[in-house]
């Protein structure tokens, strides 16, 4: 697992205290923002680091999207087309100016807020997600879900269609 993080970190030096991101780190944001996760998804779809500069994830908040995005994003992809994430990791600061939960997966690298780019094909995606072995949790509301992972756990399977929170 460690080779893999840091092959795809690139040689970026993180922060592993989410809150105060390392001056190494903010001197490589533009390095971090091109960290490849798979072969359609880049890091900065999940940081939003123009929006939120401190959102600075840590090794192993990449290794967890890493999985999610081979596991689960990727072979959606193939069943759905192109999928475009509103929302990714988030840090503790940037969960509460979301108003997210506070034990929120996003927190570690385990979540992401997506929609379709053609959304004629949202039940596809809903429909391979339901049945998708590595979803840990499906919500969804008219055009848009959220579907979370377990990289080291069993996967709750716990679906929710047409939630609105």
């Amino acid at each position: 697992m460690k080779q893999i993080i840091e092959s795809k970190l690139n040689g970026v030096r993180l922060s592993t205290h989410l809150a105060s991101p390392s001056e190494a780190a903010l001197r490589n944001l533009s390095e971090l923002n091109s960290v490849r996760l798979s072969p359609h998804f880049l890091l900065q779809e999940f940081i939003h680091l123009r929006r939120h500069p401190d959102n600075i994830p840590t090794a192993q908040d990449i290794a967890n999207l890493t999985f999610g995005c081979l596991m689960v994003l990727e072979p959606a992809r193939l069943i759905a087309g192109p999928i475009i994430v509103t929302s990714g990791f988030r840090c503790e600061a940037v969960n509460r100016k979301v108003g997210g939960v506070r034990n929120s997966q996003h927190l570690t690298g385990q979540a992401a807020d997506i929609h379709l780019a053609d959304p004629s094909r949202f039940r596809q995606l809903v429909e391979f997600l339901k049945t998708c072995k590595y979803t840990d949790q499906l919500l969804t509301g008219s055009t848009w879900l959220h579907v979370s992972w377990t990289p080291f756990g069993t996967p709750r399977h716990f679906i929710r269609i047409g939630y609105y929170k």
